[in-house]
């Protein structure tokens, strides 16, 4: 879970529900680029959708720009902007219904296109909306009028100076001091503003910049009104990953202090980590259409768009604490087993649920098995690890019973050290924060704590038996069912 302060902030105002007045709840995209109808829900501030090229993430973001009537001046989006009809492709039979939260109110409307146009843009509702694309990664040079701009003899007619504040923004988010930015405008070109920027007394304008530069720059300078809606298709464009962060918790700030509803695409985990679980919906092509994961971590989200290893057999937890549980237990039995294995944190509880039901489906490709923590209820194609509650609390629970087997000797400390960390751990109301806990007190990283009292509980306090049946039977049997 994200756990920076902006993140926190964020998601403490949004958890009183009593701010936000617009706000995109949810969406539908029926007969449009094989999406069937299935509902979006937008459950934080901060959404990012993540998923592989063609998955249907710039859909979304296009379908919600289009479901308002632009209050800002300028430029307005349709439906018909978005999905034309071409020489190739027509339109026909598609919808966009969206529910929407005006003050109090929580409503619903369409807009469709059976035959010839679409219908129902007049009855959408206003809002100020910020739909930015790839076309800002575009070099000066590249982009259409700019051009005639790289003329020395132009001079300088207007110019929008950027606050200090937004200045200052824009040093921490590429982590470089500028003395000043603004946007300007030189001879006759109206509206083909090139950011120039002040970096002690050197001051250099946005053909001499970095992608990156650029970027940033021209998205501060939007000054975001609030309550709008801002749309950015995949905001990592250009920018290294310390500066991919900072611009999430940049965002974050002004979500909070504007009550600014984001809608992001990205490929980047860097962005996927800054996020609060409920920003996080993986959007996947699956053998029986478009699905959608909300609560994702960052691991099951990149996973699922990479293929840097090939495994037999996906196997997915529910955290890090599941997985390195699950990992010793399959060790302790067969330890090149493990090797054909890619174990996986999916995130949130309800993930695992919608993931089990894919595989009692059959709609995954490959073998994959799903494992709930013990405090869940086993549902349909999951399996439950054993102990009947979380994986912290049962392992603790299990080798405090048996005065700490082992442990000690796993990892160079006193037995007296480690009778006294663990307990002390324990009284803390959190059973996620034990292992960090102990750890600090132990002077070692919490990972290898936590895998040396898995290695331990797995060989001291669980049969071969309970071990073969609960966690390594059900991975050979997905296994087994590929090869029939």
């Amino acid at each position: 879970m994200a756990n920076t302060t902006e993140m926190r902030v964020l998601t403490r105002k949004w958890s009183q529900r009593r701010f936000w007045p617009k706000f995109v709840e949810w969406l539908e995209i029926r007969g449009i680029r094989g999406w069937a109808g299935q509902r979006i829900t937008f459950e934080f501030p901060i959404t990012v959708l993540v998923g592989e090229n063609g998955s249907g993430k710039s859909t979304i973001l296009q379908a919600v720009a289009a479901c308002y009537k632009n209050s800002l001046p300028g430029k307005q989006w349709f439906a018909s902007d978005f999905f034309p009809d071409t020489p190739w492709d027509s339109i026909n039979n598609a919808s966009l219904r969206v529910g929407i939260k005006e003050g109090e109110q929580h409503l619903e409307t369409s807009i469709r296109k059976a035959s010839d146009r679409w219908r129902g843009n007049l009855l959408r509702h206003q809002r100020p909306v910020y739909y930015i694309d790839l076309r800002r990664i575009q070099p000066l040079v590249s982009r259409s009028g700019y051009v005639k701009l790289a003329n020395k003899n132009l001079q300088e007619i207007s110019s929008k100076k950027f606050s200090p504040s937004v200045t200052q923004r824009l040093s921490f988010i590429l982590n470089r001091e500028y003395t000043s930015a603004k946007m300007a405008i030189a001879g006759s070109t109206e509206g083909h503003e090139v950011p120039v920027m002040e970096r002690g007394e050197h001051m250099y304008s946005g053909f001499h910049q970095g992608a990156g530069e650029i970027t940033a720059t021209e998205l501060l300078a939007a000054d975001f009104e609030k309550y709008s809606l801002v749309i950015i298709d995949e905001i990592e464009s250009s920018l290294h990953p310390r500066a991919q962060r900072r611009l999430m918790r940049d965002l974050a700030k002004i979500a909070e202090d504007r009550e600014i509803q984001f809608i992001i695409s990205t490929h980047s985990p860097y962005v996927l980590e800054e996020i609060h679980p409920d920003g996080r919906m993986l959007v996947m092509d699956t053998l029986s259409g478009k699905s959608l994961f909300s609560g994702v971590s960052p691991e099951f989200a990149m996973t699922s768009i990479d293929d840097k290893t090939h495994p037999e057999c996906a196997v997915f937890v529910e955290d890090c604490a599941a997985k390195i549980l699950v990992t010793e237990a399959v060790v302790s039995e067969d330890r090149h087993l493990i090797k054909r294995l890619s174990i996986t944190p999916f995130g949130k509880a309800h993930v695992g649920g919608s993931l089990g039901l894919m595989v009692a489906e059959k709609r995954f490709a490959k073998p994959t098995v799903v494992f709930l923590d013990g405090d869940q209820t086993q549902t349909p194609g999951t399996y439950v690890l054993p102990g009947g509650d979380a994986p912290e609390l049962v392992v603790f629970n299990a080798l405090k019973e048996r005065n700490w087997p082992g442990i000690a000797e796993r990892l160079g400390r006193k037995y007296s050290e480690i009778s006294d960390a663990l307990p002390s751990a324990m009284l803390w109301e959190n059973h996620h924060d034990w292992q960090n806990v102990a750890a600090d007190k132990l002077s070692i990283p919490a990972k290898t704590l936590w895998q040396a009292m898995c290695a331990c509980w797995v060989t001291s306090c669980m049969s071969q038996e309970e071990l073969h049946e609960s966690i390594t039977q059900p991975i050979l049997a997905a296994l087994s069912k590929d090869k029939a």
